[in-house]
């Protein structure tokens, strides 16, 4: 997996942070994770999780990747592609953690850059759509009264997996954030649509790069779904 650490990167309209508007002509600093890399760390857990360490300067940043989240994105009712994100600060100042430029790079998907969807957002999109079902499953069995028991069931059943997923996405998603001595830690799910025209079946191994903008620069992670037998799948590093 070709990377390079500490390499200077222009932001792009393909999901980099942008620094403030007096700086947007900068560039930003891109710091990426490579195991081979000091301050990277790979490891997988018996959760079959596989998670990717990488620490520059006073912030380090952990990202969780499910090695089963292709197959489970397209059964969910609202599918999205899911990581978990942990961010650590070790200085004595403050660190502003902020979530509005994280993306995720679909690489074999002629590059499709999806933001991270804000949290609140999605969930009363969720809602919507149950709201959605209950009326329209209403008007059905007012037309086909002989289906009311079908219909009602599959409406039950999408009502508890929409509230399911409304208090995950509500009580688990990661918010912006100040860190500091007193906090020095947060951690949450960070999640992205694959509702796209440019994003169909999935490749036999996806290429991914989530990007992150934290402490002026920016975090990024590339990985693939599922490692290459051989490579980081394979080997654990601390």
């Amino acid at each position: 997996m070709a990377a390079v650490t500490l390499s200077l990167a222009y932001a792009s309209p393909a999901g980099l942070a942008r620094s403030p508007a007096k700086d947007k002509d900068k560039p930003i600093r891109a710091v990426r994770w490579d195991e081979d890399r000091p301050g990277c760390t790979f490891s997988r857990s018996d959760d079959g999780k596989y998670r990717y360490g990488l620490w520059a300067g006073e912030a380090g940043v952990t990202v969780s990747v499910d090695s089963q989240e292709l197959e489970k994105v397209h059964r969910r009712h609202e599918p999205f592609f899911g990581v978990l994100v942990n961010v650590r600060y070790r200085g004595q100042d403050t660190l502003e953690l902020g979530l509005e430029n994280v993306s995720l790079e679909f690489v074999k998907h002629f590059q499709t850059v999806q933001p991270a969807l804000d949290p609140d957002a999605f969930a009363q999109k969720i809602q919507g759509d149950a709201d959605e079902l209950d009326h329209q499953t209403a008007r059905e069995v007012e037309k086909h009264p002989e289906k009311k028991d079908e219909k009602e069931a599959y409406m039950r059943a999408f009502q508890k997996d929409s509230a399911q997923l409304i208090e995950f996405v509500t009580k688990n998603s990661l918010r912006p954030a100040r860190l500091g001595p007193g906090n020095p830690e947060t951690s949450g799910w960070v999640l992205f649509s694959v509702s796209s025209q440019w994003i169909g079946g999935w490749k036999r191994q996806e290429e991914l790069i989530l990007r992150l903008p934290l402490d002026g620069k920016v975090f990024e992670f590339p990985f693939k779904l599922p490692p290459t037998p051989g490579e980081v799948m394979l080997r654990k590093r601390q």
